[in-house]
């Protein structure tokens, strides 16, 4: 993940865009060996609403004094800004 890219606010992701900016996530925190990070995010596929904003949650809080790890604050935002979408 390019950290010079610029997020484009899209609130209109559906599932499939949704789980793929997740395994988007889970694949730049496993490359920076963010294995707790990464964990969050296995089995998105498919999981309850209720689980994947919690796991949102719980990683921008986890991200939330790690400024190194903007990027991945800012794609998880935009995820949990389009979780409403979610049926």
């Amino acid at each position: 993940m390019d950290q010079e890219k610029t997020l484009k606010l899209v609130k209109d992701l559906d599932r499939a865009a949704i789980e793929q900016k997740l395994g988007e996530v889970r694949t730049a925190a496993h490359a920076r060996g963010l294995n707790e990070l990464a964990n969050m995010f296995a089995g998105a596929q498919g999981a309850p609403r209720a689980l994947l904003e919690r796991n949102v949650d719980n990683a921008l809080k986890w991200l939330a004094n790690k400024p190194e790890h903007n990027a991945l604050s800012a794609l998880l935002e935009l995820v949990e800004l389009n979780l409403p979408n979610l049926k």
